[in-house]
Order: C-alpha cells, then structure tokens, then sequence
C-alpha cells in the first residue's frame, strides 16, 4: 500500500472500490497515480461478513482494491479511465486465467454522484466502437470492503518475480496492449521494485545456507541420496532458491536411481539456461536459472520416453511449494497441473 492517509485533513479525501480480476493486478497499477493516497486489495459485493481468502468465493464477493484519492489532484473521472484501460470488460466468467464469479469486473459507488459518472463512463465506452461484444462489467452500489490479509497487500513490491511471471502467463499486458495500443496506461509507483537484481555474493551468503551457496554460486555438486527432495513424492512445484522463479513440477519428477531430484522437463522452459560445462575433463551441460543465474545441476540424454531428458538437480538449489500454497505465493496458475 502507499503511505497511508496521516490523522490531519482526512475529510478532504474521497474512497472508490474497483473490481478487475486478481487484486494484486490492481493494486500495484493504481498506486503510481499521482493523487491516489492509498490502495488496499480486499474482498466485496456479497453477502457473509467477515471473508478470508479462503471463503470469500462461497460468500459471494470478489476480489477488489478500495482507492484512497485527492480529488483535487485526480478526478474520480480520471480513476474511471484508468480502470478501463485494466480489464477486459465483455468477460463475465473472470478475468484472464482467473475464472470465477469471484474474478468479475466491477465498479462500486459510493455516492450517486459516482454513480452517474460511472454509467456515464461505461456507456461512452460501449459506444466508443472499441469493443465488438458487450460490456458486462457491473455497476453498483458499494457495500462493506473488507480488507484482504497481509500477505495480499503490495504482492509485487514483495514478490516481484512470482508476479511478473503470473501478470504475463495471465495474458493481461499482451491483452491490454492489443486492445489500448499506445493509449494503455502504466504506472510505476514509488518505490515500486525494478526487475529482479541479482544480489551480490555477500548478501548472498547471508541469505543461503553454506551448502545453497556453493552448489548455486560455485557450481557444486550436493551428495546423493543425502539432500532433501531426492526422494520427495509431494505434489508441487519447485521454484529457484535465490530468485523465486518457477522452474519444475512433480508432475515431471520420477526416480532416476541416481539419488537427486529429477525432472524430464522444465516447468517454464524460459526460466532455464543451458551452457556448456567443460569441468572434470568432460563437456556436460550446465543447467542454470535465467533470472537468478543460479546453478542448478545437469541435463542428460538418457532419460526416459518421449524426450528421454534428465534434468538432475541439487536439491540445494531448489524450493518446494507445494500444492496447497501455490495461490498464496502468487502461483496459482500452476494449481491446474494437479487437478
């Protein structure tokens, strides 16, 4: 969230609760607006008090960011805009690859003066030509916002390469960029991180075990049979330990017999380099993380059918989540492997 309102002059700003999607694709958008003083993502529009992520679908909201704003700097006209330019509002079955009533596109007025400028918004809209289908993207009255738990707020700032990969798997940028074109609106808020920096080797051993960092940062080799996911049989995914980014599946695990975690395919095949390892008087190929340029292990020919690929891995270089934690680490796209 942005700096939150002080105690002084709170009466000279104003409130508007959006729905477009997953909050975090509306949280972070919105708090580079020059004007805006807080967003906070949460839940609204249904029935059952007290939502928590894991029931607020059965109770009817969705999911939503409630908008601090100066109307002296910013227009409640000009947040209209810029929502717009955020959604795809002729889908009634979610947003993108979030499907659900739960994901519906929404915008909740507090006043009647915003009410008439909201359906003033959407009607210029609709007749602007822009889309083909209708809009269905609703307008009505705003009732209790509740706000989502901690760890949902300013999801990006805090896991920026779990985001960015969601936000472009999504489609949402390729979508808004072919429909918006130059006019698609961005915002980069203060403060807001840049892509993911590699830290440097001395945050690094700070941050790895002394095991973690010599098989990531000096290409080590952990013991076989003696690591923690060789033998691991839980569904999940597994994520580089120094950046986060996703890198294999259970789905594509199986035991190799060599004593490492071994996977006949990436997960994302983006997020893995391969380079040539001439060390120990022999050419392997060196698997490696695109983003966190950590070592990773070794991919070999003699893997089972179709490939017949064996991604052998250190288990040091690695991080389980599984399943049932993939939606709050901002992975949830990958729930459906398990399904």
């Amino acid at each position: 969230m942005a700096v939150a309102p002080g105690s002084m002059g709170l009466d000279k700003y104003e409130k508007a609760t959006f729905a477009g999607g997953c909050f975090w694709s509306m949280q972070w958008p919105f708090e580079g607006l020059a004007g805006v003083i807080r967003v906070v993502a949460g839940y609204t529009g249904g029935a059952g008090q007290n939502p928590t992520y894991g029931d607020y679908a059965s109770k009817g909201h969705v999911e939503a960011v409630e908008v601090t704003f100066d109307p002296s700097q910013i227009s409640y006209e000009a947040l209209l805009d810029f929502f717009w330019r955020q959604i795809d509002p002729t889908d009634s079955g979610g947003q993108f690859c979030d499907r659900g009533p739960q994901y519906r596109t929404g915008i909740f007025y507090l006043t009647d003066e915003q009410a008439r400028l909201a359906a003033a918004s959407k009607e210029a809209l609709a007749r602007s030509g822009r889309y083909k289908k209708p809009l269905v993207t609703e307008v009505v009255k705003a009732s209790t916002f509740y706000p989502a738990e901690d760890y949902h707020q300013d999801y990006r700032k805090k896991n920026r390469v779990s985001y960015d990969f969601y936000q472009w798997n999504c489609g949402r940028d390729r979508y808004l960029k072919k429909v918006w074109g130059s006019d698609v609106k961005k915002t980069d808020p203060p403060g807001d991180p840049a892509p993911f920096v590699k830290p440097s080797k001395a945050e690094l051993k700070k941050t790895l075990t002394p095991e973690q960092y010599q098989v990531t940062q000096e290409n080590g080799t952990e013991p076989a049979y003696h690591n923690e996911y060789w033998n691991n049989e839980r569904p999940g995914i597994y994520v580089d330990i120094v950046s986060g980014e996703p890198l294999f599946s259970s789905t594509d695990k199986y035991d190799s017999g060599t004593g490492w975690p071994s996977f006949t395919r990436p997960l994302v095949p983006k997020n893995i380099v391969e380079k040539k390892d001439r060390s120990l008087f022999m050419t392997r190929i060196d698997v490696r993380s695109a983003h966190g340029d950590s070592h990773l292990g070794h991919v070999f020919d003699d893997g089972p059918p179709p490939a017949g690929l064996r991604y052998c891995m250190n288990s040091a270089a690695l991080r389980f989540i599984p399943k049932e934690d993939l939606e709050k680490e901002g992975l949830g796209e990958f729930l459906k492997l398990f399904k």
